[in-house]
């Protein structure tokens, strides 16, 4: 009988040890360091460092509802009042949006960007992959709604991570954007983590998952499950664009497509050709560059 209870203890703490470590990695997963985004989008030919800096930029911050500050920049050339907001992705920051910023500069957009929870200059303790995200983003939207207007014209465009933190916000009630673009998302959180587990550790989900699912509750307030922009996407009535790239095997174009279909209403699907995760742009800009603007064209958001 002795032997039974403390074998059951030894399973109960493996169990506890591995739900904590897969959790350390989904809440704290390592971030690149500035110099690294710095020279990572410097290899790319659509981001210049000087150009980046010589651009005339107003700094703010706004404070997040879970007790923390939200900083970011807003680059306002344009008399219209047109504005985008760009969400970046997981382990970078808003530099990264810069390359997407352009381009709508270039089409007569003034433009938004801020840093996520626990990345950048922003505060907060734990990433959750737009679980909390979605909130932030609600608070950058209603400060350019406070600044510039209540009846300004508005999109949200989201990479990776920022894509799902999007398109969670534009399933909320008070969500206030006009439409909304979104490169590369993941459709279900769980089943993303199931596909890199196979992919990078050839790990089965169970009992790693149901183990994950619990424990995340428990330390950061939600479950894998309830991370899911497929069983939300319905609840979005403005236009949608969705690309992905056809050559992603970090999160697979089938998300993206699974999404598309499940989506009610105006919408948009582009699969690039070219390139590797969150890289849709940088490998097929003017096929990129041409499928926004027929978007914006096509349900008359210009």
């Amino acid at each position: 009988m002795k032997k039974r209870w403390i074998g059951a203890a030894l399973a109960l703490a493996s169990a506890a040890g591995a739900g904590a470590f897969f959790t350390n990695k989904v809440m704290y997963i390592k971030k690149k360091t500035e110099e690294q985004i710095l020279e990572s989008e410097q290899r790319s030919t659509h981001f210049s460092r000087e150009e980046y800096e010589a651009v005339e930029k107003e700094h703010f911050s706004v404070p997040s509802s879970f007790g923390y500050d939200i900083y970011g920049t807003i680059i306002a050339p344009h008399p219209e009042n047109k504005f985008m907001i760009f969400c970046h992705g997981v382990t970078v920051n808003s530099l990264t949006s810069f390359k997407y910023m352009k381009l709508f500069l270039n089409e007569g957009w003034n433009v938004v960007s801020y840093d996520h929870r626990r990345h950048g200059k922003s505060g907060g303790k734990t990433t959750s992959y737009g679980f909390y995200e979605k909130q932030d983003l609600k608070a950058v939207v209603e400060m350019v709604k406070a600044k510039f207007g209540e009846y300004i014209r508005l999109g949200v465009h989201g990479e990776s991570m920022g894509a799902v933190t999007t398109l969670l916000y534009a399933s909320m009630k008070e969500s206030r954007a006009d439409f909304y673009i979104a490169d590369c998302p993941f459709s279900d959180f769980k089943q993303q983590l199931v596909h890199r587990l196979k992919e990078d550790f050839k790990l089965p989900p169970f009992p790693i998952i149901p183990l994950a699912n619990f424990v995340l509750k428990w330390r950061d307030g939600y479950r894998l499950t309830d991370i899911s922009p497929l069983n939300e996407i319905e609840k979005i009535k403005e236009p949608v664009l969705f690309i992905h790239s056809a050559e992603d095997t970090y999160i697979l174009p089938q998300m993206t497509k699974e999404l598309y279909r499940k989506k009610q209403g105006e919408k948009m699907l582009f699969i690039a050709s070219h390139g590797t995760h969150a890289r849709s742009l940088v490998d097929n800009y003017e096929h990129y560059e041409e499928t926004v603007r027929s978007f914006l064209t096509k349900f008359h958001l210009q």
